[in-house]
């Protein structure tokens, strides 16, 4: 570990303590709460525009190269490269642990405001896998819902998250709402409005928050205690922050490691997350090839059925995301991850079947969105467990490092989809995500209930005083 100067120090703990002492300003917790969900609906877009922009994305750029029939299952061969964005964000995450939550907060925000705005100008594949690098490299740290968890009360905690979370994702009707505004019927060329538009949001809010919003005080209190006690008096609690830090924690505190273990094999139902819009997409286009169309003419009709559907997914997702912080708060995270993991492939099965079956396209999207806001509230009860599970001096380190052990148990499942998809086109890739979700997310919840402790109502800043593991 580098040793901080006696200099460095003090120049850091005059800088804290005067953060400290600068007065928050009559409504500040009310503006802050406004200009976080701001921000989480930033995030929250670039999270999902991708995915509902899927199937134009691929016929506009990958179709003319690799055809129409493999053109989804190659953007996601070639767009895994993308992906290595969010493995390299383990280098830059765990900065927020010594540097604050603040600047990040602000840079995150700028990076997916320009990451869309690369897509949006991209005319060709190599300037939109680098716009979506950038995406995928910023999305990752949700450095906003941090805050909430350090600044909500601890009985609280759960639900603040889910009311934000669940306002945020109701503002995913923007995407829907925006493809059905530039993508009128079958003409898709206007297809990069739809960046556009959620890019210039994404750096308003950064700019908004650069101007209003003040360092965490869960931070500095901690960041000050870390600074001021002798190496010799510091327990767990005062762990320093930082990505060999977080990974050794991590591997000596059984409670997290089985938590992340859990969360990879529940993460399998990220694959409905990723490709909803494409199972939606091959679903609705049956009714058209049993009409007569081929494959290539089905798909773009069944289009604007796509947009139709998409304008109640985010209404789906929200509510589904507003429930279990309400569920956690009084029966704990662990039934809520049961509970919502229930919900998740049930409501998957409701809207791919009726997708094929022509049920009505709001119907099939207020249930798709059920199905993924389901999933992601899994998701947010697994990182809500590790954030619980953390000291503060070291909980966005170990939010860095929960991405690499999961992400190794959800390689299993990515490297099902890709070979399959790939082999098999892009019409079976609704069943395939079947098959492969319901075995893992079963495997999570059983670890999670055998090996984990429940963490409701945890003090944050006593995380580890007591050397638990």
């Amino acid at each position: 570990m580098v040793q901080i100067t006696p200099q460095k120090r003090e120049k850091e703990l005059t800088k804290l303590r005067k953060q400290q002492a600068k007065p928050k300003g009559r409504g500040y917790f009310a503006y802050f709460m406004l200009v976080i969900t701001v921000i989480y609906i930033a995030d929250e877009i670039a999270s999902q525009i991708g995915i509902q922009m899927q199937s134009i994305v691929a016929s506009e750029l990958f179709a003319p190269v690799f055809g129409e029939e493999f053109a989804v299952a190659r953007l996601g061969l070639i767009g895994s490269v993308a992906q290595i964005g969010s493995v390299l964000a383990f280098i830059y995450k765990p900065l927020s642990d010594k540097l604050g939550r603040r600047i990040f907060l602000i840079i995150n925000t700028f990076g997916m405001g320009l990451g869309l705005l690369f897509v949006s100008v991209s005319t060709n594949i190599p300037v939109y896998v680098m716009g979506a690098f950038v995406i995928s490299f910023f999305i990752p740290h949700d450095m906003q819902a941090v805050y909430i968890q350090e600044c909500a009360p601890a009985k609280h905690r759960a639900k603040v998250y889910s009311v934000i979370k669940s306002i945020a994702t109701l503002a995913i009707f923007l995407i829907p709402l925006l493809r059905r505004t530039f993508i009128p019927d079958t003409d898709l060329s206007g297809w990069r409005f739809v960046y556009m538009i959620p890019a210039g949001i994404a750096l308003a809010a950064a700019v908004v928050a650069l101007i209003c919003i003040r360092e965490s005080d869960v931070f500095i209190e901690n960041r000050i205690k870390q600074l001021t006690t002798p190496p010799e008096e510091k327990n767990e609690a005062q762990t320093e922050g930082g990505f060999i830090n977080g990974f050794r924690y991590c591997f000596k505190n059984k409670q997290l490691l089985f938590i992340m273990i859990a969360g990879g094999f529940l993460m399998f139902g990220m694959l409905v997350t990723q490709n909803y819009e494409t199972i939606m997409n091959y679903g609705f286009a049956q009714e058209f090839i049993a009409g007569g169309a081929a494959t290539e003419e089905a798909l773009a009709l069944a289009v604007n059925s796509v947009s139709q559907a998409l304008l109640l997914f985010s209404a789906g997702s929200a509510v589904f995301q507003l429930i279990p912080g309400f569920i956690a708060d009084r029966f704990g995270r662990k039934v809520t991850v049961i509970v919502m993991s229930v919900f998740m492939l049930t409501f998957y099965l409701l809207f791919y079947f009726g997708s094929r079956n022509s049920w009505n396209e709001y119907l099939v999207g207020l249930f798709c969105g059920a199905a993924v806001g389901s999933y992601w509230s899994t998701g947010d009860m697994i990182t809500l467990m590790c954030s619980e599970s953390a000291p503060t001096g070291i909980r966005v380190s170990v939010a860095t490092v929960r991405p690499l052990i999961t992400g190794v148990i959800y390689a299993i499942s990515m490297l099902i989809m890709m070979i399959l998809s790939n082999v098999l086109g892009d019409a079976k890739i609704g069943i395939i995500c079947l098959l492969t979700v319901v075995p893992g997310m079963i495997i999570g919840i059983v670890i999670l209930m055998l090996k984990a402790k429940e963490t409701k109502g945890v003090d944050l800043e006593t995380i580890g005083e007591k050397n638990e593991t």
